[in-house]
């Protein structure tokens, strides 16, 4: 492999001018830059990333985590973060929760392993850490942004949605199409944007004289699977509801697919809306009506912020990202229902 010493003794020019006409840094006379030009062409040289980083004291890479690589939510934060980078010519390291000990324990591990790979700032998502966690990691990684969530103590490093008001729009919603008899699949009660949306979602109910208490509720995770067991879940209860919100579209997914299983017809028998709008809700059996979270636009304009943050760009950030409705075919009127006003929403 051809070393700097090789290109500066093909181009007849000293190591330091070399250096200077590949890094771009300092003056080289456009005769000496192009001998360096051809002598690197001709020895196929690749500069050394690590020579680069101690030029610069930076190696160009930002650090992500996020607790799986499965499902379709973390496959748009991956997206976009990769493409956001590699618009000005940086490169992403990700790390994601896996081995053993509890998921804030994964975190952390994955998190220490970003740190320990000299990223020169990092993206958390994670509903494990706990607000303190997140100040503690930005203590030894001052350049930190946290996506989809909010809390004080990160102030402009966080970047989020109004997930309480995603989850009374999904409520209302089912209301404007006639639906009193409601249940939830709801995510674990350790994320703090699943607790808005489904605090979102009862507000709006019992605003409209129906008690919360006397709504089916499951728990489950964030994936098909989980989904699957708690359509059963709620089912092996009695099927006295008509409209079923699920918290995210993972898990929408997962139900469609054990109502069809069992025979019961979406949205004849049961409507059903999820949230987040991922890719694939587009293209389920019934299409999925799903809330719109922007979540690519947040993942942008976070990861934009971080870039600046780390290498003194100017990209313009947006903190505004609307919630709206995305209206597809898993949500129906209930039969005999008067029509009511209509919300705000995105009709796909």
């Amino acid at each position: 492999m051809a070393t700097i010493k090789d290109v500066a003794k093909l181009a007849g020019v000293g190591v330091g001018t070399a250096s200077r006409a590949i890094s771009g840094k300092g003056s080289v006379s456009p005769e000496a830059a192009a001998r360096v030009q051809a002598a690197i062409a001709a020895l196929d040289f690749r500069p050394s990333s690590i020579g680069r980083a101690l030029s610069k004291q930076s190696l160009g890479m930002i650090g992500l985590f996020v607790p799986s690589f499965r499902g379709n939510f973390y496959g748009t934060i991956l997206e976009t973060t990769d493409n956001e980078l590699r618009a000005v010519h940086r490169h992403m390291v990700v790390a994601n929760g896996s081995g053993e000990g509890t998921g804030r324990e994964q975190a952390l591990d994955a998190i220490d392993f970003l740190i320990s790979r000299d990223c020169d700032g990092i993206v958390v998502i994670s509903h494990e850490l706990s607000d303190d966690d997140l100040v503690r990691i930005r203590q030894r990684m001052p350049k930190l942004v946290v996506l989809n969530r909010m809390f004080d103590m990160m102030g402009e490093a966080c970047f989020s949605v109004d997930h309480r008001r995603g989850g009374e729009m999904a409520a209302q919603t089912l209301l404007d199409y006639g639906h009193r008899k409601l249940a939830v699949i709801a995510g674990p009660t350790t994320a703090p944007d699943n607790l808005d949306r489904i605090e979102g979602f009862l507000s709006v109910v019992s605003e409209h004289g129906i008690d919360p208490s006397a709504i089916k509720r499951v728990e489950s995770n964030f994936t098909p699977d989980g989904g699957w067991r708690a359509m059963k879940a709620l089912l092996d209860q009695g099927r006295d509801f008509t409209g079923l919100f699920c918290a995210n579209d993972d898990m929408a997914i997962g139900a469609l697919s054990y109502l069809r299983h069992t025979g019961i017809s979406v949205p004849n028998d049961l409507s059903i809306i999820g949230y987040d709008d991922v890719d694939a809700a587009a293209h389920t059996a019934p299409t999925l009506t799903s809330v719109h979270i922007p979540m690519d636009e947040m993942t942008a304009n976070a990861v934009r912020w971080l870039i600046n943050a780390c290498y003194g760009d100017e990209l313009p950030i947006e903190r505004e990202f609307p919630i709206s409705v995305s209206e597809r075919n898993s949500v129906a009127r209930v039969r005999d229902s008067a029509p009511t006003t209509k919300g705000r929403r995105k009709v796909v």
